[in-house]
């Protein structure tokens, strides 16, 4: 590690509060002793006021209360940090390389008591994600990047409902994760809109030498969600959308991430979402499916007979499937 790496190393050691020796600080950051004589000269020159107490129980210490700078995690904060990275490695965050170093550096830099703390508290805490492609990692790393330096991109980009793609020029207003999926948001050239791009699409990306301006105080999260769950305040045609059974169903319907966004009333018994009929008919039958006799629709009529009639299109198509 460089000196400044090192000098910091130290400084994290001593706001342990326990003293420490020079050979148990020579021995961590695999250096020699007189190096470490000479960085704790470097850091009490720079004002650094480190105690050092002779004799068998001696060693260096800070003052109290000395340190409370934004470099420097107390154990609850490094937890929170080494725990935050599991998700986003998990995640498929494009940066992990430079996750695992930073993460390093929290462990190295914890005395004994630290680290046997951290250990305990990462041990058994998992995040189960979906497998994200490796070719996927490139890609997120060109958007962020393109984001923030405002430099437009050049993408093969491949839709749900299109057997070829299509070259297209966005200019990235930020990257989104949301359900296991990354995207982002961007203005179209082609289409002369913002829109939303699912990154697993993208075939192929390349850098642009044109730059763009964001929108002044624009939110791609806000601008995400609001193409996600539309605000249904003021919006004609919502219908009531009643349904009955096991509480457990129910507080999994409640969450779940469309019809929670609609829930109105919920008893111990019954919940009660305002949707737009359209969207009923469309997608909520495929929704509420998965749920079988958990759950009971009360209202409206259409949605019962809709259920009937896609468990009935199943069977029959199952049926008609040849047995292997």
């Amino acid at each position: 590690m460089s000196k400044s790496d090192n000098m910091l190393a130290i400084l994290w050691m001593l706001n342990s509060g326990e003293k420490i020796t020079a050979k148990r600080i020579a021995e961590k950051l695999e250096i020699n002793v007189r190096t470490v004589y000479r960085y704790i000269d470097s850091l009490c020159a720079s004002g650094v006021p480190i105690v050092s107490d002779a004799g068998q129980n001696g060693g260096y210490s800070l003052l109290n209360k000395f340190i409370s700078a934004p470099l420097v995690f107390d154990v609850e904060e490094q937890k929170a940090i080494l725990q935050a990275a599991v998700f986003a490695k998990e995640a498929g965050y494009p940066f992990s390389e430079a996750l695992i170093k930073a993460t390093q550096k929290l462990k190295m830099y914890a005395n004994q008591e630290q680290e046997s703390i951290l250990n305990r508290h990462l041990t058994g805490f998992e995040v189960i994600s979906r497998d994200i492609p490796p070719s996927l990692k490139p890609t997120l790393t060109e958007l962020e990047l393109a984001v923030a330096n405002s430099y437009s991109l050049e993408i093969d980009y491949l839709t749900s409902h299109e057997q070829q793609s299509k070259q297209r020029v966005i200019d990235p207003y930020g990257v989104i994760y949301w359900n296991n999926k990354w995207y982002t948001v961007a203005f179209c050239h082609l289409r002369n809109e913002i829109r939303s791009f699912r990154a697993e699409r993208i075939l192929q990306i390349t850098r642009t030498q044109m730059a763009f301006i964001r929108p002044d105080a624009f939110s791609a999260k806000e601008f995400f969600l609001q193409n996600l769950l539309p605000d249904p305040a003021g919006k004609e045609g919502l219908t009531s959308l009643i349904v009955k059974g096991r509480p457990e169903a129910l507080d999994d319907l409640c969450i779940h991430w469309f019809l929670g966004h609609h829930l109105k009333e919920r008893t111990s018994n019954q919940a009660v979402f305002l949707i737009d009929e359209q969207v009923i008919h469309a997608y909520v039958p495929y929704f509420l499916l998965s749920y079988g006799k958990a759950i009971h629709v009360i209202e409206p009529q259409s949605l019962r007979k809709k259920l009937a009639a896609v468990a009935s299109e199943l069977m029959e198509y199952y049926q008609a499937q040849p047995l292997h």
